[in-house]
C-alpha cells in the first residue's frame, strides 16, 4: 500500500460515514411514507473523489472503477438513497482489496506487461539499427516508472534527475541505483535531442537491460 492512497482511502472513508450520519427522513411524491434523503450536491462530490481515487489507484478501465460508475446511474426504481448504497458498497470492496494489497499487484501486472512489450519494442528497433527510437522508448518507460514511484512516496513529478534525486533521498532506492539511472537518464536525453555522437548502440543495450532490472525490482 502506498501512504498517499491509504490515506486518501481514510478520508474519503470519514466522508462517507458524515454523509450517512447526515440522512434525513422526507416524503417521496412516489410512494407512501417517509425515504431516507441526501443532498445530491454532497453525494457528486463525494463520488467525484471516489472516481478521482479509483482511476489512480485501479486504473481507467478497471472493474472496480466501471462498477462504480454504474452504481452512479439512477435505476428506474430506486428510492431514497438507493444509488448512494450502491457506491458506497463498490467503495468499500475497492477500499478493502486496497488494504489488503490485491489492487497494487493488480495494477503492477499490468503495468509490467505493458512495459516488457514497450521494451521489447525498443529491443527490435536497436536490433534493426535504429538506436535512438530504442533510447527514446526505453527512457519513456524510465520516466513512467519514476514518475509513479514519486506518486507512490508523495513526491512531486519532475524531470528524471529532479525525480531520481528526491527519490533517492527519501529512500526509494539507494545510491548505487541512482548512478544507473543517472547514466539511462544521459542516454535518453541524447537520444530525445538527436546527439547519437553522445552514445553507441552498446549504450542503447545496456540501458534497455537496466530498465528491465530496474522494473522487475520496482514492480513487484
Amino acid at each position: 500500500m502506498t501512504a498517499q492512497f491509504e490515506r486518501r482511502f481514510a478520508e474519503l472513508d470519514k466522508q462517507l460515514i458524515q454523509l450517512l450520519n447526515a440522512t434525513t427522513m422526507r416524503g417521496d411524491p412516489r410512494r407512501e411514507g417517509q425515504t431516507e434523503y441526501l443532498a445530491p450536491d454532497s453525494i457528486l462530490n463525494w463520488s467525484v473523489k471516489v472516481k478521482a481515487l479509483l482511476e489512480k489507484v485501479c486504473g481507467k478501465e478497471s472493474s472496480y472503477l466501471q462498477r462504480f460508475t454504474e452504481a452512479d446511474q439512477n435505476q428506474m426504481f430506486d428510492i431514497g438513497i438507493a444509488r448512494f448504497e450502491r457506491m458506497r458498497a463498490v467503495f468499500l470492496a475497492a477500499k478493502e482489496d486496497f488494504e489488503g494489497g490485491y489492487l497494487n499487484s493488480l495494477r503492477n501486472l499490468v503495468q509490467a506487461e505493458v512495459f516488457t512489450s514497450e521494451l521489447k519494442q525498443a529491443e527490435e528497433l536497436l536490433k534493426s539499427g535504429y538506436a535512438m527510437a530504442a533510447a527514446v522508448i526505453a527512457g519513456v518507460v524510465l520516466e513512467t516508472t519514476l514518475r509513479d514511484l514519486c506518486s507512490t512516496n508523495g513526491l512531486e513529478h519532475g524531470g528524471l534527475n529532479k525525480m531520481n534525486e528526491n527519490l533517492t533521498k527519501a529512500g526509494a532506492y539507494n545510491s548505487l541505483q541512482q548512478k544507473r539511472i543517472t547514466v539511462m537518464a544521459a542516454i535518453r536525453n541524447s537520444a530525445a535531442h538527436g546527439k547519437t555522437n553522445e552514445f553507441n548502440p552498446g549504450d542503447v543495450k545496456g540501458m534497455i537491460d537496466d530498465v528491465e532490472r530496474f522494473l522487475a525490482a520496482t514492480l513487484q
